[in-house]
């Protein structure tokens, strides 16, 4: 009896919690649901730009599923410019293939797919002059890289997001359990009795927090590239700029959700909500293959601008202002957070 006692009491406080029933049966669906439609997104056709390729060759690309813009004229920045994956040039008998590279498993597969498509014209040229020289065929490509080089693996992309992630996910959860600490201890309430305004005790918070997360921040950004080794082609200034403004959204996001929460636990069950999505969209997963929605959701994550960045600076070597653009929409994030915090705080106090 006394077991049941018990049982009966853990279903009533559950049946009274129902955050904690949502995190149990529908945040698992949520994710699930995320996942599937990210696995199984549409495969985006490479872009191949092609100049002086005869249109034998061009009709074999075309067959193996590649996009073809064929160009006059070209120069060293045209891939990077009209956001190729690869440009083909042939001159002379020569074939030279220079891949973008930003996605190594989508240039390796461009690559043989273009290999594949230059063995098979050259073989039936062949075949068309000398029928017995049939399978003697084996032309060679030149192999330009515009960024990373014939090593360069998938990890070399992920590891700029993972840090930036790490540094989000962290901060999230020390800024939001910190916050609700000082109101389960009543420190909080103490202080809204005071003369002091609800901007001056969010902008306290984000400071007294901000301090740790910078230090944070330095530590896993000097780490990953120093002893980790994480390929860093760009300004490591410029890795620590990013990843300190991406702190800033983490810690204003976590004191914004932690007045929601009642305790630790309903703290972490922001979690799969909040943070969880977050690397799905920063980058692994290419958005261009998704549902038009879910590139919708993408441009609401604070992830998606952070990891374009820092793979930006860390892996493409770009400079401030070509990343200027997901700096400004982390900063916009930030202080959307902040308002929100100040006037979260009303539940407090209405001055």
């Amino acid at each position: 009896m006394r077991v049941f006692a018990l049982v009966k009491r853990i279903f009533r406080q559950m049946f009274r919690d129902k955050r904690t029933l949502a995190l149990l049966f529908v945040a698992p669906l949520l994710i699930l649901t995320l996942m599937y439609f990210l696995f199984n997104g549409s495969s985006v056709e490479p872009k191949l730009g092609v100049m002086g390729v005869d249109k034998q060759l061009i009709s074999v690309l075309k067959k193996a599923d590649i996009q073809v813009k064929q160009y006059e004229k070209v120069n060293a920045d045209t891939v990077v410019d009209d956001d190729l994956d690869g440009l083909l040039e042939q001159e002379n008998g020569r074939i030279k293939l220079t891949l973008q590279n930003s996605d190594p498993s989508a240039a390796k597969g461009l690559q043989m797919k273009v290999s594949q498509a230059v063995a098979a014209q050259g073989q039936a040229k062949l075949i068309q002059q000398n029928p017995a020289a049939a399978g003697m065929i084996q032309q060679s490509i030149k192999i330009d890289y515009v960024y990373g080089n014939a090593d360069t693996v998938f990890f070399d992309v992920l590891s700029p997001v993972l840090v930036g992630f790490f540094v989000f996910f962290f901060v999230f959860i020390i800024s939001g359990i910190g916050l609700l600490r000082e109101r389960t201890t009543g420190t909080l309430e103490r202080l809204m009795s005071t003369p002091i305004r609800r901007w001056e005790i969010v902008t306290a918070y984000l400071v007294g927090y901000g301090i740790f997360a910078v230090i944070q921040t330095m530590i896993v950004v000097f780490y990953s590239i120093n002893v980790l080794d994480i390929v860093l082609v760009g300004s490591i200034g410029n890795v620590l700029l990013i990843n300190l403004i991406l702190a800033l959204v983490a810690l204003s996001l976590g004191i914004l959700l932690s007045t929601f929460a009642a305790s630790e636990f309903q703290m972490i069950q922001f979690i799969p909500i909040a943070v969880i999505p977050q690397i799905f969209f920063a980058g692994i997963f290419p958005i261009e293959g998704m549902a038009d929605w879910l590139q919708a959701i993408a441009k609401v994550i604070p992830m998606y601008y952070a990891g374009d960045a820092l793979k930006g600076v860390m892996y493409k070597g770009l400079d401030l202002s070509e990343i200027s653009g997901d700096l400004f929409a982390l900063l916009i994030f930030a202080v959307i957070f902040i308002i929100l915090n100040i006037f979260a705080l009303k539940k407090y106090r209405k001055q």
